[in-house]
């Protein structure tokens, strides 16, 4: 969340921000009850404090045995405790009003970012890596996972809906190589690994900025007040929640969970294969650092050149795109998406994500730490997408597929598919 007194100073920039990133909402509103919360505050702050005032006069009264005296002060104390009763209920209501008004103000965006509605307004940063020009007839991942045995969707829609999957043998493998892979890598340069929590609390994730505008997006466990995260991400921020950390050095965690995804609003896009399913698999990038932009921009580009490393490794052409404005989330202070070459949909498609939400999740999470001169400053937190699998999958298959049906396997995989150096049928 934002200051509200950056948000007082500010209200037509937080306003023509929450416009850019395409959120309904109304500062002058929030800045309303906030001004209505703040009278209510003073006004019961002062009635509270004549309340004290009062029935310490009378207590002296009545020590001094000047009963008639404290009559008519009991009955001021009476009407102020009548005033009370109502200003109490207003004043809690007023700041109900503010909190939830509060939880929807979108952080800020750098300089940088372009200005735009979705997606097609992001801004190709660089490419690497040329995509394949293949003389056969090339195939996509889904027909590539049937030949191969490596991908069973029909039965999974039957256990599971759509949007449900098996993967079978080296497909299995494959999978779990591409984050043995991220994950040895990121411990190399000095990330904690962490198993976390999947099954969180609702406060985790409005704290970390995912509640209330991604709701929808988020499977509940129904009569457990339980949600199944998106991403690690949740986790790996609310594991300093309410804490005092030391970011002398800056705290980089890796986190291997299992994610889930409504996927709603996405019908009709992406359906075949395994582009966008209900359950996948991530090893997530989170750092916190001191609040200072210059460092955690550094760290953003450190974030990011991991990834690339992955792709590098895996032999994938891709681009990196500055996220516009319109395509952001709420927290998102500046992004960067990657996207790998796809030959089925003879275009890129998004594989990876980074970002810098600045202080906006530490602020909700309370998370801070003491500057060189002692005092309390709430830490930047930033994320990314080391690999997300299945989705990976699509590129690594259908790039690397040969002209005799075979799949090649990049070399930096090779140690996690016990030595194998293609996939045969």
């Amino acid at each position: 969340m934002l200051d509200i007194r950056f948000i007082r100073d500010n209200p037509d920039l937080v306003q023509r921000i929450a416009e850019q990133k395409r959120m309904e909402l109304s500062v002058s509103d929030l800045l309303k009850w906030d001004q209505k919360r703040r009278d209510l505050l003073k006004q019961t702050e002062d009635l509270r404090a004549k309340r004290n005032q009062l029935t310490h006069t009378i207590a002296t009264s009545l020590q001094q045995g000047h009963n008639q005296d404290a009559e008519p002060l009991k009955a001021q104390v009476k009407d102020i405790n009548k005033r009370l009763s109502v200003t109490e209920v207003e004043l809690t209501h007023a700041t109900q009003q503010c909190d939830n008004l509060m939880m929807l103000i979108p952080n800020i965006v750098s300089p940088d970012t372009p200005v735009g509605n979705d997606d097609h307004d992001n801004v190709e940063v660089r490419q690497v890596g040329t995509p394949p020009v293949f003389d056969f007839v090339a195939l996509d991942h889904v027909r590539l996972g049937e030949i191969h045995d490596l991908i069973d969707i029909p039965r999974g829609v039957k256990t599971a809906g759509s949007r449900n999957y098996y993967l079978k043998g080296n497909g299995l493998y494959l999978h779990l190589a591409v984050q043995r892979l991220a994950l040895d890598l990121l411990t190399s340069y000095g990330f904690t690994a962490m198993d976390v929590p999947v099954m969180v609390r609702p406060e985790a994730l409005t704290r970390t900025g995912f509640f209330p505008t991604g709701q929808d997006q988020t499977f509940e466990v129904i009569g457990e007040d339980k949600w199944l995260v998106g991403t690690s991400e949740v986790s790996l921020v609310s594991y300093y929640s309410d804490e005092i950390v030391n970011v002398t050095e800056p705290i980089r965690l890796a986190g291997v969970s299992a994610c889930y995804r409504k996927e709603i609003g996405s019908a009709g896009r992406d359906v075949r294969g395994l582009y966008r399913v209900h359950q996948f698999a991530k090893v997530e990038q989170v750092v916190l650092c001191e609040n200072n932009n210059e460092v955690s921009d550094r760290i953003l580009q450190e974030i990011t050149s991991h990834a690339e490393e992955i792709l590098q490794l895996l032999e994938l052409p891709y681009r990196v795109m500055a996220v516009c404005t319109g395509d952001m989330s709420q927290k998102t202070y500046k992004q960067y998406d990657i996207e790998t070459w796809m030959p089925s949909r003879q275009a890129y498609g998004e594989t990876h994500s980074s970002s810098n939400v600045l202080d906006f999740q530490a602020r909700r999470s309370n998370i801070r730490y003491r500057d060189h001169d002692g005092k309390l400053q709430y830490c930047h937190t930033l994320n990314n997408t080391a690999v997300a699998t299945p989705r990976i999958l699509i590129p690594l298959l259908e790039n690397h597929q040969q002209s005799d049906g075979s799949i090649y396997i990049p070399k930096a995989l090779r140690p996690y598919m016990k030595g194998m150096d293609s996939l045969s049928f």
